[in-house]
C-alpha cells in the first residue's frame, strides 16, 4: 500500500477567552474532522487568523506507524521553570518566505548574535543549512523543527550528542553523476572531519513534488515514502541521525524564476523537505534533514549569473549536502519524558524564551504561550503569515515585538539578568495603583487612574 504525505487547508473555530487554545485545535481536528489513522497530522501552522477564526495548513501523512510515535498536539504543562540556565529557541518556520532565514542559510547571522547572549540556543536546519556552507556556533543545537515542537510542548527531552553515526540515503537517478556528488560529499565529511556515515541508495519511486499553498507559502506532496521506512526499519539502532538526499520535482522555469524574483516568491523546496522531516523524525525520534538533488543536467548547468545574497550557497553547490552532515554530526538525541534525566537533558522547564518571525502561530508559539515562556516576535521578519499576535491571551511582559534581530538580542539580554525590557527605554511609564474600597459588607473595587513614579 502506498503512503503518501500532503497538505490539508482547514478553517477552525477559536474561542480566545478560554486558555486552552491547542485544545481547542485538537478537539477540532478529531471530532469535527475526524482526522486520525489513516490521516495522521505531522505539522500545523496557522497561516491567518482572527480572534474566532483561524485558517490552518496541515501536513498529514497515511502512515499508520506514525501514530506509534508522539502526537503532535499531546500537551505536557512546564511544572516550573528552571532558572539555572538562560536558553533560547529560534525558529524561522520553513516555506514561510521569511526575509531573514527563508533561503539558504542567510538567518545564521542573526543566529549567531542570539547565541551569544544566551547559554545554548536551539534551533532548526532551516536557519543553518546553506548548501556546502554550515556555521553552527558553539553553544547551539541543531533540531529538527518536529523535535523542537515536542520540546515545546513537553513530551520529549534533547540529549547532546559527540558524534552521531548517520544513515545518509541517496535516491538513485538517471544522471550518476548527482548521486557521485552525494556520495563524494559524504567522503569529504569523512575524511575531513571524521564524520560516521553509511549510504544507502532510495528506490526512484520514493517522489517529492513542490506546490505552494493557497497562502502563498510552500509545501507539497510525497509519494512512496514506505520506500524510505523500509530501508530505515531494517537498520533500526544502527544509526543516531537520518540524511536524505532526493529530487524535488518543480517546474523547470520556476528554477529561473526563483532566482529572479527573490522577493516575490517563496523558496519552493523547504516546504516539502520540512514535511518529509517531520515524517521521519516523528516515526523514528531522530534527528533528521533533507538536501535537494539536482532534476537533471540541463537544470544543474543554467547560468543563473550573479544572484541575490541570500540565494548564493544554492547556485555555488553541486550537491546541497555537505550542511546537513555537519549539523546531523552532532545533532542531540531524544528522550521521551519517561525517560528524561533533568541533570542532562533539556526539556521545557528548560526554555527561557522563544524567538520567531512576527506573524507566526504554530504549536510552539502555542506552548510558549500556554507556558508563560516569553516569546520575541521580530516584525522586520517579514513573511507570508497573516496573525497578528497581540490579540492572543498573552501574560503581562510575556510577548515583545521588536523590528529587528538586533533588538531581539537585546531583549534577550535584558530577560536574562532578569530585567524588564522596557526598563531601559523613555519614556517610562508609572506604575498603576489599584485601591480596594470596604465598606461594611459591601466590597467594592476601584482602579485608580492617577500612578505613582515606578520604582526600579
Amino acid at each position: 500500500m502506498s503512503v503518501y504525505i500532503n497538505q490539508r487547508i482547514i478553517e477552525i473555530p477559536i474561542n480566545l477567552e478560554r486558555p486552552d487554545l491547542i485544545r481547542q485545535i485538537e478537539s477540532y481536528l478529531k471530532h469535527e474532522l475526524d482526522i486520525s489513522w489513516p490521516s495522521v497530522p505531522i505539522r500545523l501552522a496557522v497561516t491567518k487568523s482572527d480572534s474566532r477564526r483561524w485558517t490552518c495548513e496541515l501536513g498529514v501523512s497515511t502512515a499508520e506507524s506514525l501514530n506509534q510515535g508522539p502526537e503532535i498536539f499531546k500537551f505536557r504543562p512546564c511544572a516550573h521553570e528552571d532558572a539555572s540556565s538562560f536558553n533560547v529557541v529560534m525558529l524561522v518556520p520553513t516555506g514561510i518566505g521569511a526575509m531573514v532565514g527563508g533561503h539558504a542559510g542567510d538567518a545564521t547571522p542573526a543566529a549567531t548574535l542570539m547565541a551569544s547572549v544566551c547559554d545554548t540556543l536551539i534551533t532548526h536546519p532551516n536557519v543553518l543549512n546553506a548548501s556546502d556552507i554550515i556555521q553552527i556556533p558553539p553553544n547551539a543545537l541543531y533540531v529538527e523543527g518536529s523535535l523542537i515542537t515536542q520540546l515545546m510542548m513537553g513530551s520529549i527531552g534533547l540529549r547532546r550528542a559527540r558524534n552521531n553515526r548517520l544513515l545518509v540515503l541517496v535516491q538513485s537517478h538517471e544522471e550518476s553523476m548527482f548521486p557521485n556528488a552525494a556520495i563524494n560529499s559524504v567522503n569529504a565529511a569523512r575524511a575531513s572531519y571524521g564524520l560516521n556515515a553509511d549510504v544507502v541508495e532510495i528506490n526512484p519511486k520514493f517522489r517529492m513534488i513542490s506546490e505552494y499553498t493557497p497562502s502563498g507559502g510552500a509545501a507539497g506532496r510525497i509519494d512512496g515514502i514506505e520506500h524510505v521506512f523500509d530501508i530505515l526499519d531494517t537498520k533500526a539502532g544502527e544509526y543516531g541521525a537520518i540524511a536524505v538526499t532526493s529530487v524535488i520535482e518543480l517546474p523547470r522555469e520556476l528554477h529561473q524564476n526563483y532566482y529572479r524574483l527573490v522577493d516575490e516568491l517563496v523558496n519552493p523546496w523547504g516546504g516539502v523537505e520540512a514535511m518529509l522531516t517531520h515524517a521521519l523524525s516523528l516515526r523514528y525520534g531522530l534527528p533528521s534533514a533533507h538536501a535537494p538533488m539536482f532534476e537533471s543536467r540541463e537544470i544543474s548547468e543554467m547560468d543563473l549569473g550573479v544572484v541575490d545574497p541570500r540565494m548564493a550557497a544554492e547556485v555555488i553547490s553541486v550537491a546541497f549536502l555537505q550542511c546537513v552532515l555537519r549539523g546531523l554530526q552532532r545533532s542531540p538525541g531524544v528522550s521521551l519524558w519517561s525517560e528524561v534525566s533533568p541533570a542532562s537533558d533539556i526539556q521545557s522547564e528548560n526554555v527561557s524564551c522563544l524567538v520567531i518571525p512576527d506573524g507566526c502561530i504554530g504549536l510552539p508559539t502555542l506552548a510558549a504561550l500556554a507556558n508563560g515562556i516569553p516569546v520575541i516576535a521580530v516584525r522586520g521578519n517579514t513573511n507570508q503569515m497573516r496573525n497578528d499576535l497581540s490579540i492572543l491571551p498573552w501574560k503581562a511582559n510575556q510577548l515583545f515585538q521588536v523590528e529587528n534581530y538586533l533588538e531581539a538580542a537585546g531583549v534577550v539580554s535584558s530577560l536574562r539578568v532578569g530585567l524588564n525590557p522596557w526598563s531601559t527605554t523613555r519614556p517610562l511609564e508609572s506604575a498603576q495603583v489599584e485601591r480596594v474600597c470596604h465598606d461594611g459588607m459591601q466590597h467594592t473595587k476601584e482602579v485608580s487612574r492617577s500612578s505613582v513614579q515606578a520604582q526600579l
